[in-house]
């Protein structure tokens, strides 16, 4: 196995991560996370802004979190030094309001705010040293009233185990067999084009396969566009004329051996909005049959540092994502732009 602070250095670094669902941080709240080894802060203040801080007070490194909020400041619980929603320091009660103290210059005082933003019911944070961070990546399609949360669960392994799982076109019929996706005496040959995109790949727009029977509630002629972006971003677009699903796995790491997958949705499908509350467990089952699988694969891969094989065109995607991160993690060594390495191709395996 990969070293732990190896696997830590090859997290990627100076992009966005979905760090939670909008929605479980309301105004005057907090939330506490962990991005790739940080100790992360959000909160939203009473003006419904959100707002992301180091979760350290540097005067004794006390974790801002069990601190109180008023909307606007945060004090930290141990001698009441308050914050603002960009890390200033606004207030140190200890000091004396005369003579040498008084020439205290808190405001140099600081904990680090991270770059947020907050785009179609996600939270965004950067996890980087970059001054001009950009923003999020664009969902394929906008849907009003943005995605909504499905599920979010942890996983405990490293980003890469958990991505590779995501992409990988061969395990459905043994990991996810069930009478309402597919069995295993449905496997036929898939054959299937690639395209490069943005800081990864798609399987280009292409009818749903005969054997993934979910799809056919939606009725019409389908179609499916499914893509791939660094650093652990999987979109699968569907259209019914001119009507949308839209679904997104975001996979965020919390250090080297744990990563949380979280899930959403968004349609603008009358019908589908209805049958959301039936929806929703056959998504969260199909989850946790992915998360049963990873934890089985860790206690092989502990203490085993055999080679792993990736072979044929089932495998493609796996090779694909390691030469993306090559690439990233070169760019970034090297500052410059990331040049994609990958070529239109047409992949064929069974599954």
């Amino acid at each position: 196995m990969v070293g732990y602070k190896r696997a830590m250095s090859e997290l990627l670094r100076e992009c966005w991560y979905v760090a939670s669902p909008a929605s479980a941080l309301k105004k005057g709240a907090m939330l506490p996370v962990t991005l790739l080894g940080e100790q992360v802060l959000l909160a939203r203040g009473d003006d419904g802004v959100a707002f992301a801080l180091r979760d350290f007070c540097p005067h004794r490194g006390m974790p801002l979190r069990y601190g109180k909020f008023d909307g606007k400041e945060i004090e930290c619980c141990y001698h009441g030094w308050c914050f603002n929603a960009v890390g200033q320091c606004t207030k140190v009660p200890s000091l004396a309001e005369e003579g040498r103290e008084k020439q205290t210059d808190i405001t140099k005082i600081k904990t680090r705010a991270y770059p947020l933003r907050e785009v179609d019911g996600l939270l965004w944070v950067y996890l980087g040293d970059s001054t001009t961070p950009g923003e999020p990546p664009a969902m394929p399609v906008s849907i009003a009233g943005g995605l909504e949360i499905v599920e979010s669960v942890t996983f405990p392994c490293h980003i890469d185990h958990a991505v590779i799982g995501l992409m990988d076109p061969s395990h459905g019929p043994y990991v996810h067999k069930s009478w309402w996706w597919r069995t295993q005496k449905s496997m036929h040959v898939k054959e299937k084009k690639f395209a490069p995109r943005p800081f990864g790949f798609s399987m280009v727009s292409h009818k749903p396969s005969s054997n993934s029977r979910a799809y056919k509630i939606l009725g019409g002629e389908r179609t499916t566009e499914i893509a791939f972006r660094l650093p652990g971003l999987r979109t699968e677009h569907i259209q019914i004329g001119r009507k949308n699903v839209l679904l997104l796995t975001a996979l965020t790491p919390v250090d080297a051996t744990t990563t949380v997958l979280h899930q959403f949705m968004a349609t603008d499908i009358g019908f589908l909005k209805l049958l959301k509350p039936l929806l929703i467990p056959f998504g969260k089952a199909f989850i946790e049959q992915d998360r049963r699988v990873v934890i089985r694969q860790q206690e092989g891969l502990r203490n085993n540092d055999t080679p792993l094989m990736l072979l044929g065109d089932a495998d493609a995607q796996a090779l694909w994502y390691f030469r993306l991160k090559k690439e990233w993690l070169a760019a970034q060594a090297d500052a410059r732009a990331f040049e994609n390495p990958l070529k239109e191709r047409t992949l064929r395996w069974r599954s």
